[in-house]
């Protein structure tokens, strides 16, 4: 029997959404300075009997956080919300209609050291979309499965030692990819609010 992902989905965020959550992962203390900027990004979750996430790699010669692992998304233009920020950035990076996009609602906002407040949109796409990447904006993109990635196991804590503090960071690796950083930090909060069973 088919499940409806986006029943289940949609029921899992509503009830996870609905308690107060503390710890929650946040880089506004490394922000000190920095006026928040707004930005958004696209949790796509395939339609498929194992759901999994489309995340992509920034290409490696790019000047901010060359090769890194993200959702997509960027800064909010005047006057959009998230979930239209959210969108347009997915459709711009790989070619991903907004129109195939269920979307769900917006998750907890996270603020980078760098002063961006991210809102994640979580939301369903079909399987299999022919996305392109966007040669200036994503060298590749990929699915990790949603159960690898919303498995707390799934995840290693480090620490660092970065701009004058001891900072923990989580990563995962899959398939040659590193997923970590602020990618990594809005994906444990969402597992803490969608309790996916494994």
């Amino acid at each position: 029997m088919r499940v409806d992902l986006f029943g289940t989905l949609s029921e899992l965020y509503t009830a996870g959404h609905a308690k107060k959550l503390d710890g929650l992962l946040n880089d506004a203390e490394l922000a000190d300075g920095h006026r928040g900027t707004a930005a958004a990004v696209l949790i796509a979750v395939t339609d498929r009997p194992k759901p999994g996430i489309i995340l992509t790699q920034r290409p490696r010669g790019m000047r901010d956080h060359p090769g890194q692992v993200a959702f997509p998304g960027g800064k909010c233009d005047p006057g959009e919300d998230a979930i239209t920020a959210a969108l347009r950035e997915a459709e711009e990076e790989l070619a991903l209609p907004r129109s195939a996009v269920r979307v769900i609602g917006t998750s907890d906002l996270y603020r980078t050291g760098t002063g961006f407040d991210v809102t994640p949109v979580l939301g369903v796409i079909p399987p299999d979309l022919p996305l392109t990447p966007s040669p200036s904006e994503v060298e590749a993109w990929f699915e990790p499965p949603l159960e690898l990635l919303l498995d707390p196991a799934s995840w290693t804590e480090h620490s660092a030692y970065w701009q004058g503090k001891d900072r923990r960071y989580f990563e995962l690796q899959y398939e040659g990819f590193r997923i970590w950083g602020v990618t990594a930090a809005i994906i444990i909060n969402l597992a803490r609010r969608i309790e996916w069973p494994n």
